[in-house]
């Protein structure tokens, strides 16, 4: 007779689990998901604004980095009510016939801007040396999560 089988009083074997351990089993995966889902829902939610945040920061130094490299100013224009940004005239690295403009709301970032405020506008000039004309923040959410880029004025660089 192995571990699982018990003999009941007759000499039958018993070779199952009962409703209340079904139920008891049922109740402990429960609880152990009310505590995990949301742990990973925030995980989640965190790692999307992350990757957000990186996309953003590595596009304004693109943005700078084409404009000392052409010598003329480059143009970052924010749309905060789409979620979108774009580095005007120039073209997508992945799409060569379409502008280069991010959407953060789609996939994978699924973020939103909050807000985009360089010198009182949403827009952010780099001249031919890569200086920016002012400094600014951009603020970016996944759900209750916020994150803060700031771009310095004597740099240039996001951070």
């Amino acid at each position: 007779m192995n571990d699982r089988e018990q003999r009941k009083p007759g000499g039958a074997v018993r070779n199952a689990f009962t409703l209340v351990e079904a139920f008891f089993v049922m109740v402990i995966l429960a609880i152990l998901s009310a505590i995990a889902v949301p742990r990973y829902a925030g995980f989640v939610a965190n790692q999307q604004l992350e990757g957000a945040a990186r996309r953003l920061t590595a596009d304004l130094s693109l943005a700078q980095r084409q404009a000392r490299r052409s010598s003329a100013s480059q143009t970052v224009a924010f749309d905060v009510a789409n979620s979108k940004y774009q580095l005007v005239g120039m073209k997508h690295l992945d799409h060569p016939s379409q502008p280069f403009e991010i959407c953060l709301k789609d996939e994978p970032y699924r973020a939103r801007i909050v807000s985009a405020s360089f010198g009182g506008d949403a827009t952010l000039v780099f001249d031919g040396f890569g200086a920016p004309d002012t400094a600014g923040t951009v603020v970016i959410a996944v759900g209750a999560y916020q994150k803060t880029i700031n771009l310095d004025l004597e740099t240039g660089r996001a951070h």
